[in-house]
């Protein structure tokens, strides 16, 4: 960057001309600052992992404060570092988490229980009597099959709860003090009819004749968030947001948020994949496709989720419990062993020499199989899941297919799911990927491609992933919020303003990798029975 640019962007900071993303990932939390034209120009982290406690997969809401203020630090120190100045204020600010879960507070605000994460699968029954009733899919994770199984189990708190919510929908309104939610995170918390783009009512309806009889009163439509969608402002940071999110005192409040999204909602935006026919893959602690659809299904699929774009379109959602960690766990060990051989690359050295060797390796993988389960997967009927590498003795051992077999597993689950939307008849002209299995060029993107049969597009944003998005959607808001009727739509506005200069890189599927990753996952399929028989031993 020149001494020019620099200048600029200064004052663009110095001025609250940028806007600041904040999203809580699995096992990360970032933050994104993104000048007027929308390029990241610092960023800041903050590792965290969720803790098993009493069999429930959780954070403390103590780790998500120290979380949200060590990312904001970070990213203020990267900001001082590159352009010698320290922000007090911004155009636009917006929130994003990892979907679904159940987080419910009582009238004076206190948590009743832990915060029940997307990782657990403990909802079995309330899931699936609410997708019969609905008819209407409601995966274990979503936030009513969570509240409906607390109900079936009598538990102590039901009585209490005076509004429930996602991680992003509580750290909004820590922030705001608003109770409310954008639509695309509320659609993992309940069903949203595409048409009003709010909660369905038939369906509110038929959950309040359903629980009258246990839970006389009980009104869930008061208990969720308020659903707003891409481009509304959704309050302003308070003085005790600020001082939360910015101990030193420095941040001013008064900042506009945009409404609190999930990350399946900001990976849609990172990507460009908000219109039909277009979608997007993120590829992290999970994985999920999010396919923007131009009708409804014809069926229900218990592989297949409906939720919606941040502006409120009718998606498919392929969601897979577990993604990128057992990849994490091997490539850390790997590092352990070049360390112990006197050669400390770091991380990212290490990940990229692992990946491009992955291109070295049969198109099957040598017939090595990976399961990369360390939690539960409803797709293939896990309740609980052991993380296996199995290979038969005719296998070929060797470092490349080792590695190809890692990623093929990374992507088995997510090719199950696809293949169901194919089924159903769901045309995709476009799938775009992100996420930080991404930034080692070329490899995972095209061992993707395999997977899913169809082009994949990465981006020069790909790394930035939901943190990025999710500043993109202040953005939006703020632009909105001065422009009044004049607002552009959410397509239209990445169309023509974060997207239209955009270089992708397009990897086509190759004929090999297509027919080696297809006998991959017939093995895979079959070998689903050594997993299951994992679990009931270990």
């Amino acid at each position: 960057m020149t001494l020019q640019d620099q200048a600029t962007v200064r004052d663009a900071i110095t001025a609250g001309r940028t806007t600041l993303g904040i999203e809580l990932g699995s096992t990360n939390i970032k933050a994104c600052l993104v000048g007027p034209d929308h390029t990241p120009i610092a960023g800041g982290s903050h590792a965290w992992e969720n803790e098993l406690v009493d069999g429930v997969w959780t954070y403390s809401l103590e780790a998500v404060h120290a979380g949200i203020q060590g990312a904001y630090a970070a990213l203020v120190a990267d900001v001082e570092e590159r352009y010698g100045v320290r922000p007090t204020t911004y155009a636009g600010l917006g929130v994003s988490a990892m979907m679904h879960g159940y987080l419910p507070f009582d009238a004076a605000g206190e948590l009743l229980v832990p915060f029940r994460t997307w990782r657990n699968t403990s909802t079995g029954p309330a899931a699936a009597e609410l997708s019969e009733l609905f008819g209407y899919n409601i995966p274990l994770r979503w936030s009513i099959a969570h509240l409906y199984q607390a109900i079936l189990d009598d538990e102590p708190h039901v009585p209490q709860i005076a509004s429930f919510t996602t991680l992003a929908g509580y750290v909004h309104r820590a922030l705001t003090g608003r109770h409310v939610l954008g639509v695309g995170d509320a659609s993992g918390m309940f069903p949203i009819d595409p048409a009003t783009r709010d909660y369905d009512q038939r369906m509110l309806g038929q959950f309040r004749h359903l629980v009258a009889a246990e839970r006389p009163g009980l009104q869930v439509e008061g208990l969720l968030p308020e659903v707003l969608t891409a481009g509304t402002e959704a309050g302003r940071l308070t003085p005790a947001g600020a001082a939360l999110l910015d101990p030193t005192g420095t941040l001013e409040p008064g900042v506009l948020l945009c409404p609190p999204e999930g990350d399946a909602g900001t990976g849609m935006v990172a990507t460009h994949a908000v219109a039909p026919r277009t979608g997007n893959i993120s590829a992290g602690t999970s994985v999920f496709a999010m396919v923007v659809l131009e009708q409804p299904l014809t069926s229900v699929h218990h592989e297949l989720d409906l939720v919606t774009t941040p502006a409120g379109d009718l998606v498919a959602m392929v969601h897979c419990n577990n993604g990128a960690s057992e990849l994490d766990a091997w490539a850390g060990m790997f590092g352990e062993l070049a360390t112990a051989l006197g050669h400390d690359g770091g991380a990212d050295e290490v990940f990229g020499a692992l990946f491009r060797a992955a291109l070295e390796g049969e198109p099957d993988g040598g017939g090595l199989l990976a399961y990369n389960y360390l939690a539960g997967e409803p797709i293939t009927g896990l309740d609980e899941g052991r993380p296996l590498v199995v290979r038969t003795p005719g296998s070929r051992l060797t470092l490349a297919n080792f590695m190809r077999a890692q990623i093929y597993g990374a992507f088995g689950t997510l090719a199950l799911g696809m293949r169901v939307l194919h089924g159903e008849g769901v045309a995709i002209d476009s799938l775009f990927a992100h996420g930080g299995v991404f930034r080692t060029a070329g490899v995972a993107q095209r061992l993707l491609a395999a997977a899913v049969g169809a082009p994949v597009s990465v981006g020069q944003t790909a790394g930035e992933g939901g943190a990025w998005g999710i500043a993109v959607l202040a953005a939006h808001a703020a632009a909105a919020t001065a422009a009044g009727a004049d607002a552009e739509s959410l397509a239209d506005y990445l169309d023509e303003r974060v997207f239209a200069d955009a270089v992708l890189e397009v990897a086509e599927p190759d004929a090999d990798d297509v027919a080696g990753f297809a006998t991959y996952l017939e093995r895979y399929t079959a070998g689903l029975a050594v997993e299951r028989a994992a679990t009931a031993a270990l």
